[in-house]
């Protein structure tokens, strides 16, 4: 009885040693994740310790803390940045360790990729040779190719949101420039009334022939 007493009690005795030993190990271990060029902070970086699948993820603004052990390899692993490691130092006398860890852009290139309709090049340029147009295309096509045509779509195409923009913004500046005074008649301005001339003299008021 004295003899499982003592073994029960050396047991526990070890596993405190042991659990005291482990709780000084343990590090709080936290800290941002900045960009090296702009030092801004990367959302959602993976915080994990290598070789051991556990640690955690950071938050909107590159925050991260997380439980580790002294020695433990840390991975920092981001889509477009180049992975970064660190190792916590074994030498802490605190039981928490704070740092700023920086990632560098990571370009990447990839190879160029041609995808053909046909399983080979020689194929799709013999079918595209000997690809017969149906007549009707071929009138269709010359048809939206028409001038009167082009200018009938023309005139009925309403004005986007820039030229509507420049011309709100040209009335706007009209009045801003006549602000205080009579607006601007153009019955006596001699450039408009040269613009005029020249135009009559153009035959361009000239009734034109419908026909």
């Amino acid at each position: 009885m004295n003899r499982i007493f003592l073994l029960s009690l050396l047991i526990i005795t070890t596993l405190n040693v042991f659990a005291q030993k482990s709780n000084e190990e343990l590090v709080q271990f936290s800290g941002v994740v900045v960009t090296s060029d702009s030092l801004k902070p990367i959302p959602f970086t993976n915080v994990i310790i290598k070789n051991a699948y556990r640690g955690t993820i950071s938050d909107y603004y590159g925050y991260f803390s997380f439980v580790a052990v002294k020695g433990d390899t840390v991975e920092f692993s981001y889509v477009g940045y180049k992975k970064s490691f660190f190792v916590i130092p074994d030498t802490l006398k605190e039981n928490r360790y704070s740092l700023i860890q920086m990632l560098s852009r990571d370009t990447i290139l990839l190879k160029e990729t041609v995808i053909y309709p046909w399983p080979s090049r020689e194929e799709f340029k013999r079918a595209f040779v000997e690809l017969k147009v149906p007549d009707d295309d071929m009138q269709r096509a010359q048809r939206n190719l028409e001038l009167a045509q082009h200018k009938e779509v023309q005139d009925n195409v309403p004005y986007d949101g820039s030229i509507n923009y420049k011309w709100t913004t040209q009335q706007r500046n009209n009045q801003i420039y006549s602000a205080g005074q009579y607006p601007v008649n153009n019955l006596l301005n001699p450039l408009a009334w040269a613009a005029f001339i020249k135009a009559w003299q153009e035959g361009a008021y000239k009734k034109k022939d419908k026909n």
